[in-house]
């Protein structure tokens, strides 16, 4: 089979947007609530899962065949757990900022649904190419929502994108005020609901 041969490219881009695992299975969304204050530590927990996913992936698909059934759970969850390891304190190393930002929710990607989710009901069962494109794909869709989530409550609720100020002191001065409600819980959860109403409203559509 092709590397990038059409099922292939299915298994990449599905989770992208038709079957994206915030949007349509509802998976994760306690990290994406957790995290999307601001935009930069958005990215980075996306990129961390993206990576993470990706490389529990293949390598459950290539050491599947020597997993005992009743203890696969045990192996994933080594695997994810010396991943996040590492993927941590490269963070603590080289972004000690958001790696603080991100707290415990780093450590807890090794609980993530979506991971433990694509090992048991894909890589398990299938090659390492396949396996890696399927966590690549779901991890980038993770990503996807949480950087839009977070660009919208940082630029409302502070006026900025990554610590930059992007709405003009002219606007303040005419009396714009930023919306403090942007910053609190509570408003992720409102920003992902609408998230996932818009997308459903329009993929509904378009299938009808």
């Amino acid at each position: 089979m092709s590397l990038f041969s059409k099922q292939n490219k299915e298994v990449f881009t599905n989770p992208l947007n038709l079957d994206n695992p915030i949007l349509v299975q509802v998976l994760g969304i306690c990290s994406s609530l957790a995290v999307t204050s601001q935009l930069k530590p958005s990215i980075v927990m996306g990129l961390a899962v993206a990576i993470i996913t990706a490389f529990s992936n293949i390598i459950i698909s290539i050491i599947r065949k020597s997993i005992p059934t009743r203890i696969r759970i045990i192996v994933q969850l080594v695997v994810v757990a010396a991943l996040v390891t590492i993927v941590s304190q490269i963070l603590k190393a080289y972004s000690y900022d958001v790696s603080v930002q991100l707290s415990v929710y780093v450590g807890l990607i090794i609980t993530n649904c979506i991971l433990m989710g694509r090992l048991e009901a894909f890589a398990m069962f299938n090659k390492p190419w396949p396996s890696f494109l399927d966590g690549l794909g779901n991890g980038l869709g993770y990503a996807m929502i949480l950087v839009v989530v977070g660009a919208t409550r940082e630029l409302l609720g502070r006026g900025s994108l990554l610590g930059y100020t992007i709405i003009p002191q002219s606007f303040y001065d005419m009396g714009y005020m930023n919306n403090g409600m942007m910053t609190m819980p509570a408003m992720a959860l409102i920003l992902l609901g609408c998230v996932i109403w818009v997308h459903r409203a329009y993929f509904y559509k378009e299938q009808n």
